[in-house]
This record gives structure tokens, sequence and C-alpha cells, in this order.
């Protein structure tokens, strides 16, 4: 029988707070790439948890959400799903200024489609008054939710880190002139969320990481940005004693192989010590996909020794930290870190960098690397590989650590910032 850790969840109201009609608004919800799908899901249920009435209006993909948490499906035109975008608008599209506009953008190399939820969400709105007390918005930071506050209804937002850092990142990787532009015209919609990070009164950042880098990406205020960590599930992701580790595994989790996670200055540290550890081997969470990662690996021949791994359930991922001898997190910059978090309740030693939030959420329970080194990055894993002893170390204080990120505790700062925002309007 597997062996949790047990937790204290803090189920229930929290004393002196009532219950509200909340609206938890996603522009995309996908439930097993990235963390947003995973945010939507456990802050729905802990909120449910405390008595709140919570649904969630959400674009594709949609949410998995606990059968206490209602769906509002609010559709939009999906163009990364189409064969060809040009052809995928219909007459009744133009009839509604958020499908055309997504379709503009999009086929003139803009994102659109945060804007354009926004129009849709506050139609919605619009169309059902007094059905919710407030909305919280995951990090759309559409230009519609200040007209919604207009409205009256009330808005909470949590940042869970800039895209600006994204951006910055790709551009300095990104050589030619019409690339470069390219990006920055996919980016535009950073300038809107800037504004409207400004006009927000309550934003909740996930670190105080992710809360400086806002404050000095889209000039806000610090003062006004409240700061609560994410929490785990501990159903889910929990250490199992009975559960051998895989000598020589090391996993890591990236969803894409993006600049900014890292990947490929971890294919790099692999590279450097493959010779030095011949029965080391690494399991990416992940799709091979073209990119640096893809061609490094062609380059050192280490597509016996690197394997890549996705569609799992977050079951299985919980298993596979189990068996992992070391988890990885190579990223440049992370706004928390869900990876991180959830290897460490699972048991698995850490390595991570020091790329935002990382060494918030690791503390003195994994090994912190400078970001973008691998050379650190490759002596860190061999240290670990070399040194049972300190891998027992870090894997039981990671499970101590991990047990600090509540998703109780998350719902309970987001409860306050809602009755501060109904206080004031």
């Amino acid at each position: 029988m597997l062996q949790r850790v047990e937790q204290h969840t803090g189920a229930g109201p929290h004393p002196g707070s009532r219950p509200l009609r909340v609206l938890v608004a996603s522009y995309r919800s996908h439930p097993h790439v990235g963390g947003q799908g995973v945010y939507v899901r456990e802050l729905t249920r802990a909120l449910a948890d405390q008595g709140h009435a919570v649904t969630v209006a959400s674009g594709p993909p949609y949410p998995e959400l606990d059968p206490r948490v209602a769906l509002v499906r609010l559709p939009s035109l999906d163009l990364f799903s189409e064969k060809n975008a040009l052809k995928a608008l219909r007459m009744h599209h133009l009839r509604s200024w958020a499908d055309v506009s997504e379709y503009l953008a999009h086929n003139t190399g803009a994102f659109g489609e945060i804007a354009s939820f926004g129009r849709r969400l506050r139609r919605y709105l619009r169309a059902n008054p007094g059905r919710y007390d407030l909305v919280h918005d995951n990090q759309s930071l559409a230009s519609a939710l200040p007209r919604i506050a207009r409205d009256g209804v009330p808005v909470v937002a949590t940042l869970h880190h800039p895209i600006t850092r994204d951006l910055a990142v790709t551009l300095a990787r990104t050589p030619s002139r019409l690339g470069r532009f390219g990006l920055r015209r996919w980016h535009n919609f950073l300038a809107m969320q800037a504004r409207t990070a400004r006009r927000l009164p309550h934003i909740l950042c996930v670190s105080r990481a992710a809360a400086d880098a806002a404050a000095a990406d889209f000039h806000l205020d610090p003062a006004r940005l409240s700061v609560a960590h994410n929490g785990i599930d501990p159903e889910t992701f929990f250490a199992d004693p009975s559960v051998a580790r895989d000598p020589g595994l090391i996993v890591t989790a990236a969803s894409a192989d993006v600049p900014l996670k890292g990947l490929d200055v971890l294919v790099a540290a692999f590279a450097r010590l493959a010779a030095r550890a011949p029965h080391a081997r690494l399991t990416v969470i992940g799709r091979l996909r073209d990119g640096p990662a893809k061609r490094l690996i062609a380059e050192h021949g280490l597509s016996g020794r690197i394997d890549f791994v996705s569609g799992l359930e977050s079951g299985e991922v919980a298993d596979l930290y189990r068996r992992a001898e070391i988890f990885v997190s190579p990223s440049l910059f992370e706004g928390f870190g869900f990876p991180a978090a959830e290897a460490m309740a699972c048991g698995a030693p850490v390595v991570a960098t020091d790329g935002g939030a990382l060494p918030e959420v690791v503390g003195d329970a994994g090994l912190v690397v400078p970001a973008a080194d691998e050379q650190a990055l490759a002596d860190a894993i061999l240290r670990l590989l070399s040194d049972p002893e300190a891998r027992a170390r870090l894997s039981a204080a990671g499970i101590v650590r991990a047990q600090t990120f509540s998703w109780s505790a998350h719902a309970q700062a987001c409860t306050e910032l809602y009755e501060q925002a109904l206080a004031e309007c």
C-alpha cells in the first residue's frame, strides 16, 4: 500500500469569511500541459472546500474540474488546431468582434486569443448580471477586465510570471532581424497585459520572484502585489518508501523546448557528464520537437540515453518522480515551478537553477546552481549521482519542505483579496 505524507489542509470556511460566488476566468486551461490547467483545477477545488460557489469560464482546451465546480465554455476559434487558419472564418463569426479580431490577429502573426477571450467573458457577464460576486482572472490580463470592473463586478487577477521574461530570452537567442520582428509581433499582447495590470488594484503573484519581475517589467507598484505560493496535491504527489529508486535515472519536465525552460542547457550538461556516469540516463516529461535540445542530442549522440514521454496523467508523473534518482529543473526563469515542488513531495532529490522562484521553492532541500550554467549543472548532478548519503538527505528534506505548499493556504489568500475587492466596490 502506498504511504502518503499527511498534510493539514485547513479545508472549510475560514473564520470570518463568507461564501462567495466566484467566477474563475482562464483563456486556456489544458489539464495536462503546463501549469495553467493545474492552477485552475486545484485553486477551484480549494475554494470549494472553503465553502465558495465556484464556476470556471474557459476557452479551449477546457480544464478537468472537481464535480462541485461548474464550467462555462467560451469557445475560441481555436485556430491552432486548423490546418489552414486563413480558411477558418465563417459567416456567423462576422457577427462577433471577438471572433473577427482573433481571426485577424492570428493570421497577421499576432496572438489575439487573450483579448478575444476577454471580450467573450464580458459579453457573458453582461448577459448574466448579478450571477457572480467577483471574477478571478488567471493571467489573461485582457483589456476587458477593467471594463468588467466598471460594470460592477470586482476583478482579482493571478499573475504567474510576466511573459516578458520568455520574450527577452527568446529574442536574445534569435539572430535574424525578421525573426525578432515576428516574435515581437506575436507577443504584442504583452503591452495590453501591462496596461491591464496597472489598472487592476488586486493582483496575486505566486512567488516573490514573480512579483518582483512583474513590478519591474509591467511598471507596477510592488506594494500593490500580494504573494502566495502555489500548492501541490498531496493525494497525488507523495513519497512511497516501498518504491525503489532507479539507479542513474534523471528526470526533468519540459512541456516545450523553449529557451526559458533550459532543456538545451540540461542536454548540454548531460553530454558533459555522460562519459563519467555511464549508467546515467535522462527522461524528459514532454515531446521531442525540433529545437535546440533535439540538435544537441543528435550532435552528441545521446538519443540512446535520453527518452521523452508525454501524455502522462498526474499519477503517472508522480510514479516517475518516485523512481527518479535525481530530478532536475534547468529553467532560466520560473514564476513558481510546479515540477520541482511535486518531485520533492515524491522524495526525489532536486537540482534546480536560481531562475526566478526556484530558490524559493527548493530552499535548502535541494542543490541550486546558476541558471544557464551547463558546467555547474553537470557538476551538481554528478555530485548527487556519486553520493547516496546526500541524495537521502535531500530526499528527506524535500518531503518536509513540500508540505509547506498548500492549496488551502493559497485559496485563503485569494479569499482575503476577494473580501478587500468587495469592500472597495
